[in-house]
């Protein structure tokens, strides 16, 4: 866990350093790997990984839960953010995808392995597998081309943004229809190497943001705690947990990781739909950072005590 704190803190360190040095190179570099992590590594990940990934009925009905509980997440986040906050609807659309999109990928698993035991990482992958990855490529970046400024005007061109900016949606598809052949082991274990990579790239993109809307005098940094982002953090890291909880409770005996995992914090690709779609970056990247930062500290104290 210290290694990924570490990979974190440095490299949101980087991008405000990189920010403050460069400028407009450095908010380049970082529209860059965000583009590079849309078109190339998150496709590359979800593909090897889905094609091989089996799931058994067991597991199923905490699965289905769990997309109920984010759905209901968003529904929530969209109520917060139109009726009592009166957000743009970038800002709403941000708001929604903060609280939906989750980091079960580079923290989650690793903190599943030092809680519950590496014997539980199976249960984990398959919900990382099939609820935050396809919740991301269908559900949040669907919202992202509903809200965000940039996707265009009209149901025809908001749909057609959706699937075009999409390329993870594409691999996702086709790993499904794809027979296990196509999902050699040298590349299905390439790609779980390849998630680290998400680190150090989409925390530089935050660092680069929180600069350059502190310097703008648009986001002092650390990022304050906005109404909007405190929404995100109590929807992400209290709502959403609690909510998988009780659906569950009268129905199935839910997995520990389940519920560990409901409560990791927004994801970095809350930041990729919000560039792709011209989102409120203000609340996706203070959510993110603030999400992150309460998580990996909480996991820190934790494990001292374990």
């Amino acid at each position: 866990m210290i290694p990924i704190a570490a990979t974190i803190a440095l490299s949101v360190a980087i991008g405000i350093g990189a920010e403050r040095r460069f400028g407009e190179r450095a908010r380049r570099a970082a529209r860059g790997a965000l583009t590079g992590m849309l078109f190339t590594l998150v496709p590359f990940i979800a593909f090897f990984n889905i094609a091989r990934l089996h799931v058994s009925v067991d597991v199923g009905g905490g699965l289905a839960l769990a997309w109920l509980a984010l759905a209901l997440v968003g529904l929530a986040a969209y109520v917060v953010g139109t009726r009592l906050l009166g957000l743009a609807r970038p800002g709403t659309g941000s708001l929604m995808a903060a609280s939906m999109q989750v980091n079960t990928g580079y923290v989650g698993l690793p903190l599943v392995v030092a809680f519950l035991g590496s014997h539980r990482l199976g249960e984990a992958v398959a919900y990382d597998a099939l609820v935050t990855v396809p919740w991301l490529f269908g559900p949040v970046f669907a919202v992202g081309a509903a809200f965000g400024r940039d996707a265009g005007e009209g149901a025809r061109e908001r749909t057609k943004a959706f699937f075009t900016r999409n390329p993870p949606l594409l691999a996702v598809i086709a790993a499904v229809l794809a027979p296990d052949a196509l999902a050699p082991d040298v590349l299905v274990d390439a790609s779980r190497v390849a998630v680290f990579a998400l680190i150090p790239l989409g925390f530089f993109a935050v660092g680069v943001t929180l600069a350059t809307e502190a310097e703008e005098g648009a986001l002092p940094f650390p990022p304050p705690m906005t109404p909007p982002v405190v929404a995100a953090l109590g929807l992400r890291l209290l709502v959403a947990p609690a909510l998988l909880y009780v659906l569950a409770l009268p129905l199935i005996d839910l997995p520990e990781p389940y519920l560990l995992l409901a409560a990791m914090p927004c994801g970095v690709n809350t930041i990729v739909v919000a560039h792709a779609y011209g989102l409120d970056m203000r609340i996706a990247a203070g959510a993110v950072a603030w999400s992150t930062a309460i998580v990996v500290c909480t996991a820190l104290v934790v494990s001292a005590f374990v």
